[in-house]
């Protein structure tokens, strides 16, 4: 049974009411949850503030609340673990997240009773020249300065030069990382289940532009070639420091570094349909209105409503002067004609209720929602009508 979950938020999205619902289910269990200082701290609940590594030490289970980068960030803080990872989608759907926030207390209950399977992550570490050592679980990019030359940049495998890259990235990636980088620039999709690397160029500018795909048995060596410019080395997609004309980067891949928990729901193979809008999918669009999700995305200042873990639509507002405007609706073409620019209505009217804060209406699809739904006219800002 679990006796500490260690917590992992997303840097800007809302995870309130996420949090509460696992305090809830910890509380009566009799289960710690703990949250790092800088993201708890931001957040009134009864989750106790630790460090990274206490955390780590603790937690028989960390659950990443947020999208594929707040899961990356997790994957990375238990690199070398047995602990299991269990993502919570709070906005876009993403690769690595398993569950969307109405099925987290469910979620949690059958990890406690060990009702859930493992999906092994392979990450991928190298040295930077200043000797810091790495790791990414999607991928390490050698990629051009602006400014600077094109990354010149050689693939040394088993010792012995096999192709020299001209390219405005080489990027070496993780089945995880397949879905990413690698994939912009023109790589194939690996199925996570698959041990090996993918290394390959973003837009090339040399006869030879196709990945290669390389056992992690095999000793793969990035060299920087004199002609090359500055490059900078992007770990996950971040800034870790800088690569120059004769250095030399060791790539060694990690099997088994995270553990992913999955519950079965759905393949990669149906995340990757909808998250990469895979022509002929006859999932996109698909769900039922009774499982759609509203968040509030407050940093964009936007209700987003999530239909299959997937984006669907959005409804921007404004608040200022204690009021909240209801500005635009919009509906992906994909999600049309399902009821859901009602749901964003009736859920963002709901919240301005639960906050008593005034509306003000200038969304005409709002404007003609409020008309079949007079009962929400007492939010309405003084001195506004219903149109």
């Amino acid at each position: 049974m679990i006796k500490v979950v260690g917590l992992v938020l997303h840097p800007r999205r809302d995870c309130g009411s996420a949090i509460s619902a696992i305090v809830r289910w910890a509380t009566a269990r009799d289960v710690t949850v703990l949250g790092l200082h800088d993201e708890i701290n931001r957040i009134d609940c009864d989750a106790v503030a630790v460090s990274a590594e206490e955390m780590v030490e603790r937690a028989g289970l960390l659950v990443s609340l947020g999208g594929d980068g707040t899961m990356l960030r997790t994957m990375r803080l238990v690199e070398g673990r047995k602990t299991p990872v269990l993502g919570v989608n709070v906005g876009r759907l993403g690769f690595l997240a398993e569950v969307d926030l109405p099925d987290l207390p469910g979620a949690l209950s059958s990890i406690d009773e060990h009702r859930f399977t493992i999906e092994s992550r392979t990450a991928v570490r190298t040295v930077l020249p200043g000797g810091d050592e790495v790791s990414a679980f999607n991928d390490i990019a050698l990629v051009r300065v602006p400014g600077h030359g094109l990354a010149h940049v050689g693939i040394n495998v088993e010792g012995s030069n096999f192709v020299r890259y001209a390219a405005d990235a080489v990027i070496v990636a993780t089945p995880t990382g397949s879905t990413a980088y690698s994939f912009s620039a023109g790589g194939p999709i690996v199925s996570p289940n698959v041990e090996g690397l993918l290394v390959g160029a973003a837009a090339a500018h040399s006869s030879f532009n196709r990945s290669l795909m390389l056992s992690p048995d095999e000793q793969l060596e990035l060299d920087v070639r004199p002609t090359s410019g500055r490059l900078a080395v992007e770990v996950d997609g971040i800034i870790h420091g800088y690569a120059e004309a004769g250095d030399k980067l060791a790539i060694v891949p990690v099997p088994a570094a995270a553990q992913v928990i999955r519950f079965g729901r759905t393949s990669f193979y149906e995340r990757a349909r909808r998250k990469l809008r895979v022509e002929g999918s006859a999932q996109v669009g698909g769900g039922e209105l009774a499982d759609a999700t509203v968040v509030d995305s407050f940093e964009q200042s936007r209700y987003e409503v999530l239909l299959g873990g997937e984006l669907a639509g959005v409804l921007h507002y404004r608040r200022h002067d204690g009021e909240v405007e209801l500005a635009h609706t919009e509906i992906d073409q994909a999600f049309q004609g399902q009821g859901l620019a009602g749901r964003l209505a009736s859920a963002a009217l709901a919240d301005a209720r639960g906050r008593a804060t005034p509306v003000v209406v200038t969304c005409p699809f709002v404007a003609g929602y409020l008309k079949r739904h007079p009962e929400y006219d007492d939010l309405l800002a003084k001195g506004v009508t219903r149109a």
